[in-house]
């Protein structure tokens, strides 16, 4: 018997096709001790100019013994083949589950050879299965070896962020290819204080080599589970490098990153430079990577240890993870997703390329030619081709039922609300739910389509509209933050009685929340439209019949470049101006 709800879901993944997924997602790690109220979070976006932001959602269910499960790439629908399905699945709202494990994902590529057409398990359909299988991020890792091992891996290379509400880790894996079944991988978990991150380039570099205790490899994956493993790999994860030729160097000087996602300068400067963002605002030597950031790589002829360094990997990159100086709270995670690289020589906002107004955005190609030299426009974090976005909260001092909670958003993070939606809920809000619009479909009611209205808007005019949008957008998520505590205690009251009511009151919350913000988004996107439009800035005047109206004009800077381009041509002879 097959299951039907990946049957539907097909029609509904052919929704959110992406065409290329390179250098398209962004991920920020905080472990307990690293946060202000010792929850773990994770933050991902979902950059795809075809993908369509709304909220999954998969009930928890029970299945028959020979259950089937269809699987479909999410990136493009094609249908995969079928898997068993599990006797019990989990309640899954977005990229968390019941249990408080999210997972986020960032595609790094890799070696373009290894690939596996006949393989069943894309990376999708790994987070939304291990989220419907996985009551902790141990399990979760255990869940996507074994299923790769199984099926075979049909992505590229891929990085996941795992969390539950005591532990934050790191998987990378790729696939062997047409060479062997299943994939190469390596898990690590972020030691307690620290964070970490990922965007679309491969971390790990070396890690500590199987001692039974502290690492082990997939060989002994049911020791996964012993709190003092905080490493795990595939057994053959070095010497597979060593059969294809990509590595001949020690067991203890083997790099992950290095061997199968060498680092070159748009690895660093379209995809390092994002994690570098966030780490630069928690650390105080941040300036040490820069360069590194910036594409300038550095090779050199020893390693840490003192061993020559016969592969040639990269020596001045940052660190896998690093120890804030600070503790982070949510809304520093949702901060970080918004940055544009801000206060920086590669800040958008002040070369020529942002216009009058100042946008700190670039429209694609990322690369381009002028004279045969190439250029480039500078990857950020905030982006707008970003369908959706989210910041997890798990957190271990709360039933599973009240721990976990989806900050989700759509559209440009730097423009959208995250709005809580609790990991018990039973359904979607109709304004995030599937299948309310598609990205060639209108709906007036759908999420993704109000914010795009007032963040394209905000793009024609950003220095003088964004402003508004910030203000706005910090008001609803403070309030948020604010009344979090109180429908916590709230729900736990109403647990004591019955734990159905406790998670039907919280689903009516999420749903609530997220209506109410997109229809005030609406009446906002109106309220701004009359506002600024024609190039004008109207407010109203009391009493009377037109509003008053100031017309900004552009800024002394750009006239200046206006003049210098064009001359002679725009040039208003003496006495000729009236």
């Amino acid at each position: 018997m097959k299951n039907k709800l990946f049957v539907l879901a097909a029609a509904l993944w052919m929704s959110i096709a992406t065409i290329n997924q390179a250098k398209a997602c962004t991920n920020y790690l905080i472990t307990k001790g690293a946060s202000v109220d010792g929850s773990t979070m994770i933050s991902y976006a979902a950059d795809s100019h075809v993908l369509f932001g709304e909220l999954y959602h998969w009930p928890a269910a029970t299945w028959a013994d020979d259950a089937m499960l269809d699987v479909y790439e999410w990136d493009t629908g094609k249908y995969l083949g079928a898997i068993k399905q599990a006797k019990q699945t989990y309640n899954v709202v977005g990229n968390m589950n019941q249990f408080q494990v999210a997972i986020g994902e960032t595609t790094y590529g890799g070696r373009e050879e290894l690939s596996d057409p006949k393989a069943i398990m894309d990376y999708g359909s790994l987070i939304y299965i291990a989220l419907q299988r996985s009551k902790n991020a141990r399990e979760a890792i255990k869940t996507i070896a074994d299923l790769m091992n199984e099926y075979g891996y049909y992505s590229s290379g891929e990085s996941f962020s795992i969390s539950d509400p005591n532990e934050v880790w790191i998987m990378e894996m790729i696939s062997k290819g047409s060479v062997e079944k299943g994939a190469v991988w390596v898990a690590r978990m972020i030691p307690d204080g620290y964070v970490s991150g990922h965007a679309n380039h491969a971390r790990i570099e070396t890690f500590p080599k199987a001692d039974g205790k502290t690492s082990i490899t997939s060989n002994e994956l049911d020791k996964i589970f012993n709190p003092k493993v905080t490493t795990v790999y595939a057994h053959d994860v070095i010497d597979f490098a060593r059969k294809m030729k990509w590595y001949t160097g020690k067991d203890n000087n083997f790099s992950f990153s290095e061997t199968y996602a060498p680092v070159d300068f748009g690895g660093a400067r379209f995809c390092e430079i994002r994690v570098w963002s966030m780490f630069d605002q928690v650390i105080d030597n941040g300036a040490d990577y820069w360069e590194y950031a910036k594409g300038n790589i550095e090779h050199g002829e020893k390693l840490a240890n003192g061993d020559k360094n016969v592969d040639g990997y990269a020596t001045n990159r940052m660190p896998l993870w690093v120890k804030p100086n600070r503790k982070i709270s949510v809304q520093d995670m949702m901060h970080f997703m918004r940055n544009h690289l801000e206060g920086t020589d590669l800040d958008m906002s002040k070369d020529a390329g942002a216009g009058p107004y100042e946008a700190p955005y670039r429209w694609r190609p990322m690369t381009w030619e002028v004279d045969g030299v190439t250029y480039c426009h500078e990857r950020v974090t905030a982006t707008q081709q970003t369908g959706f976005s989210f910041v997890t909260q798990s957190r271990s001092w709360l039933p599973n039922e009240i721990g976990g909670i989806f900050w989700f958003g759509v559209d440009d993070a730097s423009s959208s609300v995250y709005i809580p939606m609790y990991s018990s809920i039973t359904k979607a809000p109709r304004t995030f739910e599937r299948g309310n619009g598609k990205m060639m479909v209108w709906s007036d009611d759908a999420a993704f389509w109000v914010f795009n209205q007032v963040t394209n808007f905000a793009y024609t005019r950003y220095n003088a509209i964004h402003p508004e949008i910030e203000a706005k957008q910090k008001m609803f998520e403070d309030s948020f933050v604010a009344i979090t505590p109180q429908i916590d205690k709230r729900a736990l009251a109403l647990l004591e009685k019955d734990p159905n009511t406790a998670v039907e009151y919280l689903t009516n919350y999420s749903c609530t929340e997220a209506d109410k913000v997109t229809y005030a988004w609406k009446e906002f996107y109106q309220y701004l439209f009359m506002k600024y439009m024609d190039g004008n800035v109207k407010t109203a005047d009391p009493g009377k019949q037109n509003p008053k109206v100031k017309q900004p004009g552009y800024s002394k800077e750009f006239l200046k470049i206006i003049a210098e381009d064009h001359g002679e041509k725009i040039k208003v002879p003496a006495g000729g101006a009236h």
